[in-house]
């Protein structure tokens, strides 16, 4: 992690464009960065976030590797026994707007209908739906999808790239980010070597 020594990236003032994720609609993320964008988009809403998971996976989600960014106290893990709960889950989760965001992993892709019922349950409980999708999946329902991956730097673990490969209702692009300690929030920054 940087300590302000030796980091010389520069760092933006400027918020990332697109994020925090558009309140009531419901976005996608894939690539090897999309739990670190998930955790990210749970620390930018304020309350507890509702996490979709089926029983069949066998990783677990640590406190230990999320907890500097979003208070584990603050993760509600629901199981589902297989997509179609998860997505009941996460739709009945949007739809009662007790919680600002409702993250779901999925698996397999999802058809249009599906992904037309996750937006209008999250725009009649102006909640907030994430789904973390593996790489070249998505529904054409999805407001945005995002593609995060870790960029290498000695200086600091927490360098990501986020490509925002689907936009309904805007431009697209490509984003270097930070987690800050220090500030405890994230930051746009020029890529290594920059």
């Amino acid at each position: 992690m940087p300590s302000g020594r030796g980091y010389n990236a520069r760092v933006s003032k400027q918020p990332i464009p697109y994020f925090p994720l558009k309140t009531g609609r419901a976005h996608e993320v894939c690539g090897a960065g999309r739990y670190f964008f998930a955790f990210m988009a749970g620390q930018s809403v304020k309350g507890p976030v509702l996490w979709v998971r089926e029983t069949w996976r066998t990783e677990q989600l640590n406190p230990m590797g999320f907890g500097e960014f979003l208070e584990p106290s603050n993760l509600l893990l629901a199981q589902a026994q297989d997509q179609q709960e998860a997505l009941a889950v996460t739709e009945e989760g949007l739809r009662a707007g007790a919680v600002p965001l409702v993250v779901t992993e999925l698996s397999k892709p999802i058809g249009l209908t599906e992904g037309r019922r996750l937006q209008l349950a999250a725009r009649d409980g102006n909640s907030t739906a994430l789904a973390v999708i593996p790489e070249g999946m998505g529904s054409h329902a999805a407001e945005t999808r995002w593609h995060a991956e870790p960029v290498f730097d000695p200086a600091d673990s927490t360098h990501q790239k986020w490509e925002l490969i689907k936009n309904k209702s805007g431009t697209l692009g490509v984003w270097h980010v930070r987690w800050s300690v220090a500030a405890h929030r994230l930051l746009m920054v020029s890529p290594p070597g920059c």
